[in-house]
C-alpha cells in the first residue's frame, strides 16, 4: 500500500466511534533506525474556517490502527487526540 492511497478515506475511532474526518494530506513519522512506522500525521479538521488557523497535526500511533479498509479506516485511540 503506497501513502498516497489512503487520500479521501475516512477515520473512524472505534474507542467512541467518533470521526476525525477525512484524509486530505497526510504523512508518516518513521525511526530513523530500524525503518519502521512510528505514527501517521493528518491534519486536525477544525471546520470550516480552517484556513484562518494554525496547522496543527493530529499523531496517530502506527499501533492504533486497526484496518484500512477500501473507504475508511478504523483505529482505536483510547486517550483524547485534540
Amino acid at each position: 500500500m503506497r501513502l498516497s492511497s489512503i487520500g479521501g478515506k475516512e477515520i473512524i475511532n472505534l474507542y467512541d466511534g467518533s470521526s476525525l474526518g477525512l484524509i486530505s494530506e497526510s504523512d508518516l513519522l518513521i525511526n530513523k533506525r530500524t525503518g519502521r512506522i512510528h505514527s501517521l500525521l493528518i491534519p486536525e479538521n477544525k471546520g470550516l474556517f480552517n484556513i484562518f488557523s494554525g496547522n496543527s497535526l493530529i499523531e496517530i500511533p502506527w499501533e492504533s490502527i486497526k484496518k484500512i479498509g477500501n473507504d475508511m479506516i478504523i483505529i482505536d485511540l483510547v486517550n483524547s487526540y485534540k
